[in-house]
């Protein structure tokens, strides 16, 4: 039987949790940086001995009402944690502390584009908990290992409604909340090492109806093409069920990157199964307008403001704007080099260009690159005041400079006399040559094949070994030119 699929709706939901950037745990002062060995970040807190007690990090509230402000929330000034009692096998209390009744910021939206068109995906809520520690499988033949040192982290949770209608729009969805939580300081976005999570819920409805249909919820996708994919197969796995005239039963799923496909882990449980009560050590916090006020002030220029700004200061076209702000620190080194003193499509070219594909071919971001703004504007004024072509600049002296940075790029380009050849002189004679040379393409350029400029161009900086200053002999050649 042929299975319509278009006649079909996928509808899907995203929780991203992502941690946040605090030196120390949310309850407690142990470190919550990443990659040490096993349990070196736990005390008595973390372990959940008898006796000890949370204490609130204020960074963590800091950083979630910055995500909310960002995210055009509503920030809630009266907020306290509950206990949230599943059980975590590797969160030493026996339960999660979180925000189930009063979301630090509820509603919002994060905007996506597609194809040119702009979707605002609706927040339901953004919430403050605690992460779990890891339980490690492969350690010990028989037993498993439990790593605490991640339990206790601050993370935040965004919760989006129902607005994603494809696995592209998912992709696009978390693309733009990495780069913002990026963009805002609070997280680095790393989904490999964990830091940012994605549970996706997942149904599909005959288009035209508006009623939900039965969901999965697939757990822990850590990449970004991974949850396009878990949504593009769980949404055709759920219309083939229907299509049979089965019923999809309400499940928590995983999903396999190697074979592309989703299983089932648990029948899924409701928030009542959660048993959520307030936490009783610790108290209720409230935030004054003076400390949202002030969180908002410190937020910084995000993408579409760069994107704006990049259009009417710098002059540059949108597509190239976007490019150039999609990393933050890439768009902050462009910024510290347009303000070297060289034009600012210079900049963007290079930046665009020989800078872009260094990293591409290196698989690096901008902070590993090892030339300085300032030092990579010295390489663009060399070509602007005609003392170097851009050939000769983006290819030599690009690459001596990333060998040895802290060179001055003007003595590099003398000591290898790589200077471009300005003497009228030297140019005219080599002109004489090309035009000696080629006698029949000239009488063919004076009867209108304009298109031949080049080739002459080409050839006096072939006879020049690439040193003839290019406009110079252009300027000199349409002279010669019109007075044969």
């Amino acid at each position: 039987m042929a299975i319509n699929y278009d006649a079909y709706e996928t509808v899907v939901g995203l929780e991203v949790h992502a941690q946040l950037l605090t030196k120390s745990k949310l309850f407690c002062g142990d470190s919550s940086a990443f990659g040490s060995s096993p349990n070196t970040h736990v005390s008595a807190i973390t372990l959940a001995h008898p006796g000890t007690l949370p204490k609130m990090n204020k960074k963590a509230i800091e950083f979630a009402v910055k995500m909310g402000i960002a995210c055009h929330s509503e920030i809630v000034k009266e907020n306290y944690f509950a206990r949230k009692n599943y059980f975590y096998p590797d969160l030493p209390k026996g339960y999660q502390l979180s925000q189930h009744t009063t979301p630090i910021c509820k509603s919002g939206f994060i905007t996506i584009r597609l194809k040119n068109e702009e979707k605002s995906i609706r927040l339901n809520r953004i919430h403050i908990e605690e992460d779990a520690g890891k339980s490690l499988h492969d350690v010990d033949p028989e037993n498993t290992a439990l790593d605490f040192n991640r339990a206790g982290v601050s993370l935040i949770e965004i919760v989006s409604e129902p607005d994603i209608r494809s696995g592209e729009e998912a992709y696009a969805y978390v693309s733009e909340l990495r780069k913002l939580v990026r963009y805002l300081d609070i997280c680095d976005g790393n989904m490999e090492e964990g830091s940012l999570r994605c549970d996706a819920n997942i149904s599909v409805r005959k288009k035209g109806d508006t009623k939900l249909g039965t969901k999965a919820e697939v757990k822990n996708l850590n990449s970004i093409r991974n949850v396009k994919r878990a949504v593009e197969f769980e949404s055709k796995r759920m219309i083939e069920i229907l299509e049979n005239g089965s019923e999809i039963s309400q499940q928590t799923r995983s999903f396999d990157a190697d074979t592309g496909t989703t299983f089932s882990i648990r029948d899924k449980e409701d928030a009542d199964d959660y048993r959520y009560f307030p936490d009783p050590d610790l108290t209720k916090f409230s935030l004054t307008d003076q400390f949202i006020d002030e969180v908002r002030k410190s937020n910084p220029e995000l993408q579409s403001e760069r994107i704006k700004r990049y259009v009417s200061e710098y002059h540059l076209t949108e597509y190239d704007s976007a490019i150039l702000t999609e990393e933050k620190e890439f768009a902050d080194y462009f910024e510290q080099l347009a303000e070297g003193g060289v034009k600012s499509k210079a900049a963007a070219n290079w930046m665009l260009g020989p800078v872009k594909s260094w990293l591409n071919e290196n698989n690096d971001e901008i902070g590993q690159f090892p030339v300085l703004p300032k030092k990579l504007a010295g390489v663009i004024k060399l070509v602007e005041d005609g003392k170097l072509s851009y050939s000769t600049a983006s290819t030599k002296l690009f690459n001596e400079l990333l060998k040895d940075p802290l060179r001055e790029p003007s003595e590099i380009a003398e000591e290898r006399n790589w200077s471009l050849d300005s003497n009228i002189d030297n140019i005219e004679n080599l002109i004489e040559q090309v035009l000696n040379k080629f006698p029949e393409k000239v009488k063919e350029f004076k009867k209108g094949k304009k298109g031949l400029m080049g080739l002459f161009v080409g050839e006096v900086m072939k006879l020049s070994k690439g040193k003839a200053d290019p406009k110079m002999s252009n300027d000199i050649l349409s002279e010669k030119l019109k007075s044969q």
